[in-house]
């Protein structure tokens, strides 16, 4: 993993915190595959990556937490092996030397409900929900979002949220297989089974934490599973109802960057509003002997992104 002694010394200062990253690690004890357009997968290889990021993250000393941006484990794995490979991966976490936070993604979902799934991630929750917030730091908060709050997986079948989610999939893609994008255009590319949305109450939640930020004077870091631009994602990897959120999230000066996974290749972009977004290449894609993870400086005017390998390093520099 590579060193931030030559930037801390040629900027002069030391981090306000630093943190580890990794994303979409999908393990499953199955033979490597491939997507559906054809990229290689390392199912087996994806956890020994996990093993080799925490053996980092440990000996780096001074990261305070590390964040998992989803799909701890694959869409694949055997059903009857569902609640073991994720209990395997959740113990790999648990070897670092400080809080893990967790965030779920559709193959965490694919494999186990909610209420089970959650306490396993020991993401704080109330009514099945999966988004919460903490501040590490008095400068800084980070907001983990649930991207499948309104979502077709994850929520019993005659749940409200199941039923608005594929009430809302029949009105946008027409195809009879809800994860094929056949016929799509542009952005409407997003509207698939395995991609999700922030419901109502999720929003005006967000608006209360940004506004307490903005109170504050602290910036805020915004984690998500699915991508939140366009200009960092692929459009099949978009949040559902991602210009709402971005909606909120612009209406405050307090959000600087917005980190996701999902959208296997990595991405970047600075939107409009000058907000940065970063999504993370994932672990699952890893050549054996090869890695995919990093960790983060936080500064107060950036934050510098340290990878391995496939995830590519990176500054984001923002205005104060």
């Amino acid at each position: 993993m590579g060193s931030a002694n030559g930037l801390v010394s040629a900027q002069g200062k030391q981090p306000l915190l630093s943190f580890g990253i990794i994303s979409d690690v999908q393990y499953a004890d199955i033979p490597d595959g491939r997507s559906f357009i054809g990229v290689p997968r390392y199912y087996r290889h994806s956890i020994l990556v996990l093993q080799r990021a925490v053996q980092k993250w440990n000996n780096h000393q001074k990261l305070k937490f590390v964040i998992n941006f989803g799909d701890i484990v694959d869409g694949f794995c055997p059903k009857d092996q569902s609640l073991n490979a994720v209990k395997k991966v959740v113990n790999e976490f648990q070897i670092f030397n400080g809080p893990a936070y967790h965030m779920i993604g559709n193959h965490c979902l694919y494999n186990l409900p909610r209420d089970k799934l959650l306490p396993l991630l020991k993401i704080p929750s109330v009514d099945g929900h999966a988004y919460y917030d903490f501040s590490p730091i008095p400068e800084y908060r980070f907001v983990v979002l649930d991207g499948y709050d309104i979502s077709a997986i994850g929520w019993p079948q005659d749940h409200p949220k199941t039923m608005q989610a594929l009430k809302f999939l029949r009105e946008k893609n027409p195809n009879s297989d809800k994860n094929s994008p056949a016929g799509l255009v542009g952005l409407e590319r997003r509207f698939l089974l395995f991609n999700g949305a922030v419901g109502k109450e999720q929003l005006e939640w967000l608006h209360g934490v940004l506004e307490d930020a903005t109170k504050e004077n602290q910036k805020v870091v915004v984690c998500c599973h699915l991508p939140l631009d366009p200009g960092a994602s692929s459009e099949e990897a978009l949040l559902w109802n991602y210009d709402e959120v971005m909606d909120v999230i612009h209406r405050y000066n307090c959000v600087k960057v917005c980190l996701a996974g999902h959208d296997h290749k990595g991405g970047q972009s600075i939107d409009s509003h000058g907000v940065h977004h970063r999504v993370l290449e994932a672990a699952l894609e890893c050549p054996p002997g090869t890695d995919s993870f990093g960790y983060i400086d936080v500064f107060d005017d950036r934050l510098s992104v340290f990878g391995t390998d496939r995830m590519k390093s990176t500054d984001m520099i923002f205005t104060l």
